[in-house]
């Protein structure tokens, strides 16, 4: 671990003026610190936020469900509004990572984390997200865990948030606080695609800071689930996933928002799985012709060809455990 000094901020504008000043954001550290430990990540000033007052779960005025910043995924996953209004949030969370580090990783570090591209946490492999232009090991190397959506020649590597998976399929809001005020980013536009600048991971300025995430309210009743298909039952990423909530008033689908993990470069929304949803009658049928569309656009790499297909046999599978159609 390289050198680095810290400091605790007692309030948002010292916690600010710290993060203007070049400082990283600390906050459960999970994933910061393991970078730290294998020399990936090298901040100088590490600013802790621990203590800010970011730790609510309010139901806004429509309807809709805020998230603050620091609460823990461990809080959020079991808070009974999360658990009632969005049980997509819950499950994501509860499947994420193991019950120690959901006590202590928060919803804003969570977004935040980084890949978990083996090529990225080598530090003697080539990889443009930690040295820009030094070329991407995993284009020609081993590929089976990595993206075959919204991946670029510059990188390949997936996000591996499961509840980052939900927030895009609900739409959600990413709220920053910054030098310059508050601003509310969509959560489609802030995880960034690689493309020639995988480096560049979120659309953060200097010094902003992530004060909450917003669900804004949906139709209801809304049903919604999270599957994830991985190697291991237990503390391992996705190898697929698939977020859904559906609205189905007078027996056809009103309203339909899903997502796919472990398959994109950032959280992938299904715009077109949508599309062969709504306005139809929920059947087995229906489920296995919109889930046709899941993998539209894909580029698959040599060794993760197989994600094509189970992709699409995890989206027609919650579609089915959240339609409740056999």
């Amino acid at each position: 671990m390289h050198p680095f000094s810290y400091t605790r901020a007692s309030d948002t504008r010292e916690a600010l003026n710290a993060g203007r000043a070049g400082g990283r954001y600390l906050a459960g550290g999970t994933t910061l610190v393991d970078l730290m430990r294998e020399t990936v990540e090298r901040p100088e000033t590490l600013v802790d936020i621990s203590s800010l007052p970011l730790r609510e779960v309010t139901v806004t005025e429509r309807g809709g469900l805020r998230i603050g910043a620091l609460v823990s995924m461990a809080e959020a996953a079991a808070h009974p509004k999360v658990r009632t209004l969005f049980p997509v949030v819950s499950e994501a969370l509860e499947l994420s990572a193991s019950a120690q580090l959901r006590n202590m990783a928060t919803i804003g570090g969570n977004i935040m984390q980084r890949t978990r591209c083996t090529y990225f946490r080598d530090v003697t492999a080539d990889c443009n997200k930690r040295e820009p232009g030094s070329g991407c090991a995993a284009l020609h190397g081993y590929n089976r865990t990595h993206a075959i959506l919204g991946a670029s020649d510059s990188c390949v590597a997936t996000h591996p948030s499961d509840v980052a998976v939900a927030f895009a399929a609900l739409e959600a809001t990413v709220h920053l606080l910054g030098p310059h005020g508050e601003r509310p980013v969509p959560f489609a536009d802030f995880l960034l695609k690689p493309n020639d600048t995988p480096n560049r991971e979120q659309a953060l300025g200097r010094g902003e800071l992530i004060t909450a995430v917003e669900i804004p309210a949906l139709p209801r009743p809304l049903r919604s689930g999270y599957l994830k298909v991985r190697d291991r039952q237990s503390y391992e990423f996705a190898l697929t996933s698939a977020a859904v909530a559906l609205h189905v008033r007078g027996g056809v689908i009103r309203e339909a928002k899903v997502a796919a993990g472990g398959v994109g470069t950032v959280p992938w929304k299904l715009s077109a799985v949508e599309r062969a949803l709504l306005d139809e009658r929920p059947s087995a049928a229906l489920w296995k012709a919109a889930a046709a569309q899941a993998a539209h656009g894909a580029r698959p790499l040599e060794h993760n060809r197989f994600k094509v297909e189970l992709l699409k046999r995890t989206v027609e599978r919650e579609l089915r455990i959240v339609g409740g159609t056999k």
